[in-house]
C-alpha cells in the first residue's frame, strides 16, 4: 500500500520523538493512523459517533485536548475558525520546540490555512498527496498563535456558541420556524436532539408544562456551550449520537432540527435516522416536530415510523412537519433491568 501524506512527511521531516505521547487532534473513525504507535496516542475528538469508534478501537480518546504531549498531529476540518482553534490547542499543548504536524484536505481549505501558518511560523514545506496536504512546525511561544485560540462566537443575546458549530454566527431560521411552530403546551417530558448549543431547547422551556427537556447533542463543545446558555434546572444535557441516545422512559415529544451533511456530501439518511430514532423514543401519544430544508425527502420516512404525519406551513427554504402516534418505540427506550441481570 503506498504511503499517506502523514507518513511522508513523518519520513521526511523531524521524526516523532522517541518517547512521551502524541497528541492527535480530530482524527475520524476509520482514519488510519497505522503510521503511528497506538499505545503513545493521545485522540482529542469531540464528536460522540468518532470518539466512540476510535475507543472501540483501542485508543485513548478524550472529548477535548488535556494534558502535555511530545508532538502532536491536527486534523483540520472545514470551518475555518475550528481548524484555527485545533491547531492553536494542540500548540500549547505540547514541549516548547515539539513538532506539530497539519494535515487536511484542499476541498476544505488547506491551502489557504497553510499559508495563513506559515505567516506566523516556520513551517515546512507542505507533502500534497491525495487531495491534500501535510506539513508540520515547531512549537513557540505563547505569542506564536495569538489570536487562534478558540473564542466562543455571541449568535444572538445571552447566548454563545463555538466556532465551527452549527449556525454559529446566527439563530438558524429553520429552528426559528420550527420554533415559531410549536403549540403552547408540548407535555411533560420532551427530548431536543441535535440540539446544538441549544436555541431550540430555550424556546422549548418557555413552555410550562415542560417538566423536564433533554438536550441531546453530538458535538461536545456546542454540548457545552448549550449548558452555559440554559440555566433552567429542568434541562438535562446529554452528549450522545442523538440515533443512538435512549431516554429513561418514554417520552411526550421531540424536537429537532436534524443534520443532513456528512463531510462535505449532503446525507439525508441522517435525518432519516433521527425520525427513526425519535419514533422510538415518543409514548403511543407522542409528538414529533421536525423542520427541514425543503428538498430533503423525509416524508417516506415520517410514514414509515409515524401512523399521522402532518405538513404544517413552512417557507420557501423550509418545510415542518407534525408527526404523532408512533409505530415503532420498543426497541429505542430504556427498559428496567430484569432481576438477575445487568442493564
Amino acid at each position: 500500500m503506498a504511503p499517506s501524506r502523514l507518513e511522508i512527511a513523518l519520513a521526511e521531516g523531524p521524526p516523532l520523538p522517541a518517547a512521551g505521547s502524541i497528541l492527535v487532534v480530530g482524527a475520524l473513525r476509520g482514519q488510519d493512523l497505522s503510521a503511528l504507535p497506538a499505545a503513545r496516542l493521545r485522540i482529542a475528538q469531540g464528536f460522540r459517533p468518532d470518539h466512540d469508534a476510535l475507543a472501540a478501537q483501542g485508543f485513548a480518546v478524550a472529548p477535548e485536548v488535556t494534558g502535555r504531549h511530545a508532538a502532536a498531529i491536527v486534523f483540520v476540518p472545514r470551518a475555518r475558525e475550528a481548524a484555527r482553534a485545533r491547531i492553536a490547542a494542540a500548540a500549547a499543548a505540547v514541549d516548547p520546540g515539539a513538532p506539530v504536524w497539519v494535515d487536511g484536505a484542499k476541498a476544505d481549505g488547506i491551502d489557504s490555512l497553510l499559508r495563513e501558518l506559515r505567516a506566523r511560523t516556520a513551517l515546512s514545506p507542505a507533502i500534497a498527496k491525495a487531495h491534500g496536504k501535510c506539513a508540520v512546525f515547531r512549537a513557540g511561544g505563547p505569542e506564536e498563535l495569538a489570536g487562534w485560540a478558540a473564542r466562543d462566537l455571541r449568535p444572538a443575546p445571552g447566548f454563545v456558541a463555538p466556532p465551527g458549530s452549527f449556525s454559529a454566527d446566527g439563530i438558524d431560521p429553520g429552528s426559528a420556524l420550527l420554533a415559531a411552530a410549536l403549540p403552547a403546551r408540548l407535555g411533560a417530558t420532551v427530548a431536543d436532539l441535535g440540539a446544538g448549543w441549544g436555541w431550540l431547547s430555550a424556546q422549548v422551556l418557555t413552555r410550562p408544562d415542560v417538566t423536564a427537556l433533554h438536550v441531546v447533542e453530538a458535538d461536545h463543545d456546542a454540548l457545552r456551550a448549550a449548558r452555559a446558555n440554559i440555566g433552567d434546572p429542568r434541562a438535562v444535557f446529554h452528549w450522545a449520537d442523538a440515533t443512538a441516545w435512549r431516554p429513561p422512559a418514554p417520552l411526550d415529544a421531540v424536537v429537532t432540527n436534524p443534520p443532513f451533511h456528512a463531510g462535505r456530501a449532503a446525507d439525508p439518511a441522517l435525518g432519516a435516522a433521527f425520525i427513526r430514532a425519535a419514533a422510538g423514543m415518543l409514548a403511543p401519544q407522542g409528538t414529533l416536530w421536525l423542520v427541514a430544508n425543503r428538498q430533503l425527502p423525509y416524508e417516506a420516512a415520517l410514514a414509515a415510523h409515524f401512523r399521522d404525519v402532518e405538513d404544517l406551513p413552512g417557507d420557501g427554504r423550509f418545510k415542518l412537519f407534525r408527526a404523532s402516534h408512533p409505530l415503532a418505540r420498543r426497541s429505542a427506550v430504556r427498559r428496567p433491568a430484569r432481576r438477575g441481570h445487568s442493564g
